[in-house]
């Protein structure tokens, strides 16, 4: 998870990151060259891209819209990680709607600000930072989630772009693992969910995401970073044992050599290699999950 843990990590990595100096990290978080920095989709779509407002029981969520051009095709929830809607995550949604998804990625921090709600190239080690996108993301409950959830699939069904015969699928990443969880253990339209370094998704609370799993029918899609793994190494299992005593068919994984935030192409810490086996996978489980 997000924590003063993984501020030490990070810092520890970019200190002996020697090929890649100050100024490149900054264009990273930043955003520029974001284009350049995941590879091409083969094949790719053509596609509709829109900023929408969406009306929910607690305000109005901006969100991010992003389509194939012509057709219907299954749609994805994508939720983002502490840091909020901003370019890599719309980067990342182009990507997936060029494979023939529709794409909504909504500010999860709408009750507090509009996205973007960091400046950009704003880093989570810097505790500026961590102390405004921490004290939003108090607000936030098992209740928002699921209710958010259940306005953001209400919206998908009814876009013309979206097949509504054909399941949904939900990413996240960091804090939206819970919420990958939590969308999918409380609706029926979910076929598949992916979670990338997710964190909470099994504690010892009441409204751990993990006791969830009972009410799921859709395929899983667990990855685990390492440092995640080895500060609470029994998570993985706890998901393990819940999902098969459910049926339910679930790809766990901890991949190796990986940082808390691996996967956003604006993070510090992105391995392009592990971000890329886990974008394979994700792809590969929609196209069985949601056919």
């Amino acid at each position: 998870m997000c924590n003063e843990r993984t501020v030490k990590e990070n810092e520890e990595f970019l200190r002996g990151k020697a090929d890649l100096n100050r100024r490149q990290l900054g264009k990273a978080a930043a955003g520029v060259g974001l284009a350049m920095m995941l590879p091409p989709v083969v094949n790719a779509q053509d596609i509709t891209e829109s900023y929408i407002d969406i009306t929910t029981p607690d305000g109005v969520a901006d969100s991010f819209f992003v389509r194939p051009s012509t057709g219907q095709h299954p749609a994805v929830l994508i939720w983002t990680d502490i840091l909020g809607l901003r370019p890599a995550f719309e980067m990342m949604a182009r990507r997936l709607a060029q494979s023939g998804y529709s794409v909504l990625v909504p500010n999860p921090f709408y009750r507090s600000a509009r996205a973007p709600v960091v400046e950009p190239g704003a880093s989570f080690q810097d505790p500026v930072v961590r102390e405004r996108v921490f004290g939003m993301r108090s607000i936030l409950t098992e209740q928002t989630d699921i209710s958010d959830a259940a306005t953001y699939v209400e919206f998908l069904d009814a876009q013309d772009s979206v097949d509504s015969n054909r399941k949904m699928g939900t990413t996240g990443y960091c804090m939206g693992g819970p919420m990958v969880m939590r969308t999918v253990g409380t609706n029926n339209r979910m076929g598949a969910g992916g979670t990338f370094h997710g964190g909470g998704l099994a504690t010892d609370q009441q409204d751990s995401p993990h006791l969830l799993i009972p009410q799921m029918d859709a395929s899983m899609l667990i990855c685990v970073a390492a440092n995640d793994d080895e500060e609470a190494p029994e998570v993985k299992n706890i998901l393990r044992e819940a999902f098969a005593a459910e049926n339910v068919s679930a790809e766990i994984e901890v991949y190796e050599g990986t940082l808390h935030g691996w996967c956003p192409p604006d993070s510090a810490v992105y391995h392009e290699a592990q971000a890329e086996r886990a974008w394979s996978r994700l792809l590969n489980l929609f196209e069985n999950a949601l056919a």
